[in-house]
Parts: structure tokens; C-alpha cells; sequence
């Protein structure tokens, strides 16, 4: 008698959770690389703003990497 491998549930409770996560995750990071580059612009006073853009654009690329990670893990945790 061969028996078929159980097949783990569908959790969307669960999948909501960590796209929930995510969101506060991403946020976090944004609103980091901001700050950061607002108070490198106070403490090296410049013309442009640089480093408030970079740092925001690292943290938005930063945020978007993570979220990749985490769908990347979670599509492998369903096969």
C-alpha cells in the first residue's frame, strides 16, 4: 500500500500575516534611509539634498529586495 505525501494546508490567515509584516518591514526601512539622509544633510551641509535622496533610494531598493527574499521563500516553502 503506498501512501501519497500530505500535502501541507493553504494559510491565508498565515499569508496574511507576513505580507502584513512586510508592509511594516518596508516601511521601516524607508522611513530609515530618510532620516538618515536628512541628518547626513544637517551634519554635511550641502546645496542638493544629496544624501537624503540616496539614502531614501537605498532604502527603497533595500525594502524591495527583502520583499523578493520573502515571496522567493515562501513560493519554495509551497513546492
Amino acid at each position: 500500500m503506498t501512501e501519497e505525501p500530505k500535502k501541507k494546508k493553504e494559510k491565508p490567515l498565515n499569508n496574511w500575516a507576513v505580507f502584513t509584516g512586510i508592509a511594516f518591514q518596508m516601511a521601516v526601512v524607508i522611513t530609515g534611509g530618510v532620516l538618515l539622509g536628512i541628518w547626513l544633510d544637517k551634519k554635511i551641509e550641502n546645496k542638493y539634498s544629496a544624501f537624503t535622496i540616496s539614502c531614501s533610494l537605498l532604502g527603497v531598493f533595500v525594502a524591495l529586495y527583502q520583499v523578493y527574499k520573502t515571496v522567493k521563500d515562501l513560493d519554495n516553502d509551497k513546492k
